[in-house]
């Protein structure tokens, strides 16, 4: 398939669905600000310098502390999920990930029970759904040159989701043979060592040190050279701090092997000291750092071409902030520790979704801290605002976040609503892994998380009258009669929140040795060729299918890309309504031409999810 048609089909839709509610331009009273989301990944709140709870955080990260003295730090920033790429769903969609039913990384990955799990994770699909209007294409509309540079991560390439630039390479976090050695050189081929000397300092390099070629950086630099004429959005994603933990800066690892008392160059194999003691996390924290310097030093010193006499710096908001919490380990190897945060990446606890968060642009005080709950599904309504920008009622309506434009330039103390109703509470589903299958709600000093494995509660008072309480979740009140009343309220609020999302999973495991319900059983599955039409039939004597699938796939031993390069079919992995017959224990599909294979998903009425063998369409 042509890949330049592709997207002009795909997109089509989404530019029409917001194009009607434009603004002329030239009704705009002032040229509109640039737009840069500079997201790290996998970097905890407590792996910089901003907050730095407790103990001082070793990374050392000038930049970022720079940025929140000229913006505002946001000490209660939240993702939108607790892992990659559900966050990023939501900060480019707008709309939550429970909504969107995008709650983790598993990707097309169909995962069957072991008989010893009572429960499964939903089945997600190949790639963000290509329908959903992005902050990309809205901007766009709006007369916005878009970018992303760095990490995408939603299946498929960002270049069909509104991004004129698009640009997915690694950078200087591409994996070296061997991480103890083979370090970058002033002559070195693709990541040449700078001239210009950087920090940190120390008394064997006084003067600082210099940094490999970061392609990441240079191209978002390149990018906002050639925007010009038009604002621009360049949404910045980088690949690190997440694993492989390596750095191809020797004389920055070398700093972190002395200030954390570790021989340089380090020996081979984990690093397996607890704490904040990974001299290779650590360089590639400050390597981050290093890049939002390049940045924000660029925006200083670049004259905006399209407002006489002022900077870019003076016309752009920067959003820094990361995907999720640190990751703690991989395998053998310690990465984070969010201390006093409990447990880190891919729990719904707050070390898994409280994240570093400083807004700085044009109107916003200097040195300014909020100190209330702030979602990155906010930054969508925010933009739009920002912007001048307009999109579709019905599009605005979907939109999971609120505007907080009035904080970030009128200093409210308040985030609220269309209708002036203050936020009362956030809420994140993460339906997926054996022990982290929780779904989770902040409201006031409270956190209430809702147990899938153990069908329970977890209540934490994370704060008193707004100070320090419990921020390590340790002491759970669930189960103590004087708080009886806040569960009850929460809980409520939690599982209304699910039912208004319509959130997925998870699901009953078919496979589990100790169900008390039985689960639909299927009999047999057929392909009509010449018609094309695939059904499966049921055992009658299980319940009946309540909800039903066909999803796409490659032919057995056939792996085709699925990233936007090459010829690919944007159908694979993702699951599409089949036909159930009134009985419910039938059900169909028609097999489109150029589909070599096929499976169904099944729900039944006894909420157990159960997938066919991939058949053939032949």
């Amino acid at each position: 398939m042509n890949m330049k048609l592709l997207k002009t089909l795909l997109m089509t839709p989404m530019i029409c669905a917001s194009a009607t509610a434009l603004t002329p331009l030239s009704a705009l009273a002032e040229p509109r600000p640039n737009i840069l989301i500079f997201y790290v990944d996998d970097l905890g709140w407590q792996g910089t310098q901003l907050n730095d709870v407790d103990a001082p955080c070793p990374y050392e990260t000038p930049n970022m502390v720079k940025l929140s003295e000229q913006g505002m730090n946001f000490t209660q920033g939240y993702s939108a999920a607790p892992t990659c790429a559900p966050s990023r769903a939501g900060i480019i969609t707008g709309q939550h990930p429970g909504k969107l039913r995008y709650t983790h990384v598993l990707f097309d990955r169909i995962i069957k029970g072991k008989p010893t799990q009572e429960l499964v994770d939903p089945y997600l699909g190949s790639h963000l759904q290509l329908d959903a209007l992005t902050l990309a294409t809205a901007l766009q509309d709006n007369g916005y040159h878009t970018g992303h540079v760095g990490k995408w991560h939603l299946g498929l390439s960002s270049s069909l989701f509104g991004f004129e630039f698009s640009h997915e390479e690694r950078g200087v976090h591409r994996k070296p043979p061997d991480r103890t050695k083979g370090f970058a050189t002033v002559d070195d081929p693709k990541y040449p060592l700078s001239q210009k000397k950087y920090p940190p300092f120390s008394t064997k390099k006084p003067d600082g040190i210099s940094y490999p070629y970061d392609d990441v950086t240079e191209t978002a630099l390149k990018f906002m050279e050639e925007s010009q004429d038009k604002p621009f959005f360049l949404y910045l994603a980088h690949w690190m701090v997440h694993w492989p933990a390596m750095t191809r800066n020797g004389e920055l690892l070398e700093y972190y092997c002395d200030k954390l008392g570790q021989s340089f160059p380090p020996k081979s194999g984990a690093m397996s000291i607890p704490g904040q003691n990974n001299p290779y996390y650590a360089s590639m924290v400050t390597t981050v750092d290093w890049s939002l310097g390049r940045i924000v030093d660029y925006l200083e010193k670049t004259d905006d071409p399209r407002n006489p006499g002022k900077k870019l710096i003076e016309t752009t908001y920067l959003i820094f902030t990361s995907d999720n919490g640190g990751c703690m380990s991989h395998g053998q190897e310690v990465l984070a520790d969010n201390s006093p945060l409990k447990y880190g990446k891919s729990n719904g606890e707050e070390g898994g979704i409280r994240v570093p968060m400083v807004i700085e642009g044009p109107g916003i005080p200097k040195g300014s801290q909020f100190d209330g709950l702030v979602n990155q599904l906010d930054y969508f309504p925010t933009i739009l605002n920002l912007t001048h920008s307009t999109i579709a009622p019905e599009a605005k309506a979907a939109l999971s976040g609120l505007d907080i434009t009035l904080v970030l330039l009128d200093g409210a103390q308040q985030i609220v609503d269309a209708q002036g109703a203050k936020r009362e509470n956030l809420f994140w589903h993460f339906p997926h892994g054996e022990d982290s299958m929780k779904s989770a709600l902040r409201e006031g000093d409270f956190k209430l998380l809702k147990n899938y494995e153990t069908h329970d509660y977890s209540l934490y008072r994370l704060y008193k009258n707004g100070q320090r309480e419990d921020l390590e979740e340790m002491n759970d009140l669930a189960t103590d009669p004087e708080y009886a009343p806040v569960l009850k309220k929460l809980s409520e609020k939690l599982d209304r929140h699910l039912a208004e999302n319509q959130v997925e999973g998870p699901y009953l495991n078919p496979a589990y040795s100790g169900k008390t319900k039985p689960a639909a059983e299927i009999q047999v599955v057929k392909f009509h060729a010449e018609k094309r039409l695939a059904s499966v039939r049921l055992k009658t004597s299980g319940p009946a299918i309540k909800t039903a699938y066909v999803i796409y796939r490659d032919k057995p031993g056939e792996k085709k890309s699925k990233h936007g390069k090459g010829e690919f079919d944007v159908r694979i992995g993702v699951k599409m309504p089949a036909t159930i017959a009134s009985s419910g224990q039938r059900v169909s599909a028609q097999i489109p031409d150029g589909i070599e294979a096929y499976c169904f998903l099944l729900i039944d009425e006894n909420n157990y999810q159960t997938f066919s063998d991939i058949q053939l369409a032949q």
